[in-house]
């Protein structure tokens, strides 16, 4: 009852009551967005959601658009600001996500939407991760963030999907904002210390097969 129906009802109480009362923020984020990146503003990004359906997710700019001398964007590390990493530390760069909630894309609680170049990468369990609308925040990001292994970040995914209640739901919300305010667990994607799950898996099946040729 409440995963069919409540859920999604809340989802757009809620986002389109936080899409006012954070506009103000919103206005100043992107002022300073636009003085110190330049445009666009928003970054907009192609990721799956329920069911594996692509839809164009909504973010704040953070990273810079410099070039090598051959005109091939540098590497994000390169490219991210100290502004575009206090942006992602503090979670203002998600604030645009709001509008992907309202839409229908996106929900309040959920699993993270991830790239699309790593669909091919999920084993059988993990693509139930899937089989709900991603989140704003979710189950992974109150118990470890980009902190987790990848392997530990899709199990709390799956146990998300699989036990969805109103009770749950409050519990992640509110443990979110605490980890915000506390700023726990936050190693900020995109500075070199967080590894790609499509490398990663790669890794474990080059080393999976190097056991067994042993």
């Amino acid at each position: 009852m409440y995963a069919k129906y409540i859920k999604r009802l809340l989802d757009i109480i809620i986002s389109s009551v936080a899409l006012i009362v954070l506009s103000p923020v919103m206005l100043i984020v992107s002022i300073l967005v636009r003085i110190k990146l330049g445009s666009p503003i928003i970054f907009k990004q192609e990721r799956p959601g329920k069911k594996e359906k692509i839809f164009k997710l909504y973010k704040f700019r953070s990273m810079s658009n410099k070039k090598d001398v051959n005109g091939e964007l540098l590497p994000d590390k390169e490219r991210l600001t100290k502004f575009g990493k206090m942006l992602r530390a503090s979670s203002l760069d998600e604030l645009p996500e709001l509008i992907n909630i309202l839409k229908g894309d996106m929900s309040l609680i959920g699993p993270r939407p991830l790239t699309i170049s790593y669909l091919p990468y999920y084993n059988e369990t993990e693509k139930h991760r899937h089989d709900v609308r991603p989140g704003l925040t979710g189950l992974a990001q109150v118990n470890g963030r980009n902190a987790l292994n990848w392997d530990k970040r899709f199990e709390y995914d799956v146990e998300y999907v699989n036990n969805i209640t109103f009770i749950n739901d409050v519990k992640i919300l509110f443990k979110t904002f605490y980890k915000v305010i506390k700023r726990d667990d936050v190693i900020t994607a995109g500075t070199g210390k967080v590894i790609s799950f499509n490398e990663y898996r790669k890794k474990q099946l080059e080393e999976n097969k190097n056991e067994g040729e042993k």
